[in-house]
């Protein structure tokens, strides 16, 4: 597995300030709220999206304050969307601790986020560049959309790969061409290398969710939710997807019985898992996502050759390779 720590050393400096920035960024005189916000700062992930900004604005000229600041905002969005995502979808473990959401309830939960998302759109106006608060501002709107979207494929159990890119556009990639396109217009970069860095980070956006979808389809620990998770909310992603789509009209009827009447008891998710695995969905989720992660590579060798750039490269290589 490639060395998490070798990768962001060429921003290792600036990922420090990003830290202690991120840490001190939500403050309230409310108990409850201080309280809330303490365990959802306890609970965030490993802070790739920030990362992947810092690394793009090195490889693109220098890391400025601004773009530090823009990690910092790009993360509290996240953050902020995760808390709703697990309200919309009941989610109770987030990475292998309980939600929010169980921790307190959903009100709790939805004025928690709120106030982060707030404390988002406050960091962009901070930037004074209308440039980024642009990007952010869409970005939150394509966030909502692709949620939506997800909730409507899966009441219309719309079985269609490139329905299911589309979802995962405006719920992923979207997000992480943000970051990438922000990275470069926080360190200067011409125009030429900021649509790049956009590109880049939408290919890198496709092949992170489709690995984030691959993992339902197997029992780890270490991903922090339970095997299925995705089937019982309905949600028909690329391996199951396929799997579908190419099976014969009996096998392909059995798994749309199953889904359309919502039966979603073990037995039957455990038979939509292992007949996407026997009927070839895995192999084919990890090619197409191989094939973004080929993509968002070719894009990165038209940079400059840089320790930055390098990393971008082990980061694209992380994201398909990682084990949660």
């Amino acid at each position: 597995m490639i060395d998490r720590k070798q990768i962001e050393e060429p921003v290792a400096v600036e990922f420090k300030h990003f830290n202690e920035d991120f840490d001190t960024s939500l403050r309230s005189q409310t108990a409850l709220l201080e309280s809330a916000i303490e365990k959802v700062m306890a609970s965030t992930g490993k802070h790739i999206r920030p990362l992947l900004l810092l690394l793009t604005a090195k490889s693109c000229g220098t890391v400025t304050e601004n773009s530090i600041n823009s990690a910092v905002l790009i993360e509290l969005l996240h953050t902020a969307t995760l808390i709703h995502d697990d309200v919309i979808d009941e989610t109770k473990i987030r990475r292998g601790v309980p939600s929010l959401n169980a921790i307190y309830d959903n009100r709790i939960s939805v004025l928690v986020g709120d106030y982060i998302l707030s404390s988002a759109l406050v960091r962009s106006i901070m930037t004074a560049d209308l440039r980024v608060i642009s990007i952010v501002s869409n970005l939150g709107r394509s966030l909502s959309e692709g949620e939506i979207k997800q909730l409507e494929s899966a009441d219309e159990i719309i079985i269609d790969e490139e329905n299911y890119l589309q979802v995962i556009k405006k719920k992923t990639a979207v997000l992480l061409s943000a970051c990438a396109e922000i990275g470069a217009i926080t360190s200067g970069a011409p125009q030429e290398f900021i649509e790049k860095s956009r590109l880049f980070g939408e290919c890198l956006g496709y092949a992170f969710q489709i690995k984030d979808d691959i993992f339902d389809y197997f029992n780890d620990s270490n991903i922090g939710k339970p095997t299925g998770n995705d089937i019982r909310e309905g949600k028909i992603t690329l391996p199951l997807l396929h799997a579908i789509q190419t099976a014969t009209p009996q096998e392909a009827n059995s798994c749309l019985d199953i889904i359309k009447s919502r039966s979603f008891s073990s037995d039957n998710v455990n038979y939509l898992i292992a007949f996407a695995k026997h009927a070839g969905g895995i192999d084919y989720a990890t090619r197409r996502m191989n094939f973004y992660r080929d993509q968002a590579i070719s894009v990165l060798r038209a940079f400059p050759d840089s320790p930055a750039r390098d990393s971008l490269m082990m980061l694209t290589d992380y994201i398909v390779e990682r084990s949660k």
